[in-house]
């Protein structure tokens, strides 16, 4: 569904054997490009409804942003990168 919405991305299912947990279907985006053309307007457009879930993808623009400036391809962009994500659910 959402590959053909979006038009980009890739549907997979992935198996979970750890307790608590259950096999699902996974929506993936990793071209650069779709999603700073694609998936961040669409939800900037249509907020997230769970606060944790815009928290998270408010801290992933943030990162994108940084990947856009190339602050990833030095050391101390790296750590500040990883620091952030690690503030995510």
């Amino acid at each position: 569904m959402e590959k053909k919405f979006f038009g980009c991305g890739n549907v997979y299912f992935q198996r979970d054997r750890r307790t608590n947990h259950r096999n699902c279907y996974r929506y993936e985006v990793a071209a650069r490009k779709d999603l700073q053309e694609i998936i961040i307007p669409f939800f900037k457009k249509h907020e997230l409804r769970l606060k944790s879930k815009a928290y998270d993808f408010k801290i992933f623009c943030e990162i994108m942003k940084k990947v856009i400036r190339k602050e990833h391809l030095t050391q101390n962009g790296l750590e500040r990168i990883f620091f952030l994500k690690m503030k995510m659910h």
